[in-house]
């Protein structure tokens, strides 16, 4: 029955296979909308990714029946280019509006499904990108120039191909261009990325142990800072906090909102909390569950008590009142010190310094036909 339900509705589990499509794309979207009737219908755009995390948004003039995975060759200037459709439908315009494009003439026009022909010749300008890139670092190696070409893209046709470069200063390329041109015979475009973007187009393991998000969805790349760390109050160790890109991990973004708006419970940390017994100064606090460890000493942990928010703050109306509560429990009853346990005390500890004793191996008996030789040879 199951399966029959599969076969019927084109799903598996709940996801429509139109909806997963390629999963070894980087930047892959799920369209949820892909088993709406009328989706693809609704719009003639349609989003391409090509190497790495480069996308582009192409008009379906020739009103082909494409699909999430179909590979096609697109418009380029000059000639045309080979890539992978990864989304149809409504979902691409609001695509659209994150890509920013600034003019309409950007959005060019899909040719046709690839070809073996178009294949041949993609595959053919795919095994030239690696030795075009080691050969290009040693022409910009021998001009000097202070920068780091660290992927070579080429396009589908074999007509050009997208340098990626990395440098902390203006670097002025026009020889470099030149000689690149002369030397591979291709027209030269020089794209400039930043180490977010290396990270992204080399890919690799986070100490998450997942995938890099920068290589798999992440696209738009926002400023991270130390603030956000000090909002979740994360140690500020540059090892821990890099991410391979030697930058700011970008997670540190991920969750620092829900951790400020935490931070506005809590009270602040410079307040001193006065009660019967003693003086309570602030020493760490769990931002998320609302919890708040004060000491009696200002400088070391002694005599460590954790209490809620809205303790801590019935407590400071109460100093600002002039009233003292017993203690810092809502009960009113002091923390039960922890009795220390001597395990001397309990059992002499010289037990495992004791020699087991050895135990006394019995003679082995003779087996029967053993003793009957032996009693032979005698």
């Amino acid at each position: 029955m199951e399966k029959e339900l599969t076969i019927k509705n084109g799903c598996d589990r709940g996801l429509c296979k139109n909806a997963v499509g390629r999963q070894d794309r980087q930047l892959n979207t799920y369209d949820w909308l892909a088993d709406v009737p009328g989706n693809v219908d609704s719009t003639d755009l349609v989003e391409v990714q090509f190497k790495h995390t480069r996308k582009g948004y192409y008009h379906n003039v020739n009103k082909l029946d494409l699909k999430k995975g179909d590979i096609v060759a697109v418009e380029a200037n000059p000639g045309h280019d080979i890539g992978v459709v990864t989304l149809t439908g409504r979902l691409v315009k609001l695509q659209l509006k994150k890509a920013n494009l600034k003019s309409a003439d950007d959005i060019k026009r899909v040719y046709r499904i690839a070809r073996p022909v178009d294949m041949e010749k993609f595959r053919e300008a795919k095994s030239r990108e690696h030795a075009t890139m080691i050969e290009s670092r040693q022409i910009a190696k021998g001009l000097g120039l202070k920068m780091k070409i660290g992927d070579v893209e080429y396009q589908g046709d074999c007509n050009k191909a997208i340098f990626y470069y990395i440098a902390d200063e203006r670097v002025d390329f026009r020889q470099l261009i030149k000689d690149l041109a002369a030397t591979f015979h291709v027209r030269i475009e020089m794209k400039q990325i930043g180490a977010r973007q290396e990270a992204g187009l080399i890919g690799g393991t986070g100490p998450c142990g997942r995938e890099l998000c920068c290589a798999t969805w992440l696209k738009n790349f926002v400023s991270v800072g130390t603030a956000a760390a000090r909002f979740q109050d994360i140690s500020l160790n540059p090892q821990k906090l890099a991410g391979m890109c030697a930058k700011l991990k970008c997670c540190l973004n991920y969750e620092v909102d829900d951790y400020v708006e935490a931070g506005r419970k809590l009270p602040a940390k410079d307040i001193l909390l006065q009660t019967q017994d003693n003086d309570y100064h602030y020493f760490k606090a769990d931002i998320l569950a609302g919890l708040v460890t004060y000491s009696t000493d200002k400088n070391i942990a002694a005599n460590l008590e954790t209490i809620t928010a809205t303790r801590a703050k019935q407590i400071i109306e109460m100093n600002r009142r002039g009233e003292k509560p017993l203690s810092l429990q809502e009960d009113g009853n002091k923390k039960a010190t922890a009795t220390h346990v001597d395990l001397a005390t309990q059992e002499n500890i010289n037990r495992f310094d004791r020699a087991k004793k050895k135990k006394k191996r019995k003679p082995r008996k003779p087996n029967q036909p053993e003793q009957q030789a032996k009693n032979a040879k005698e």
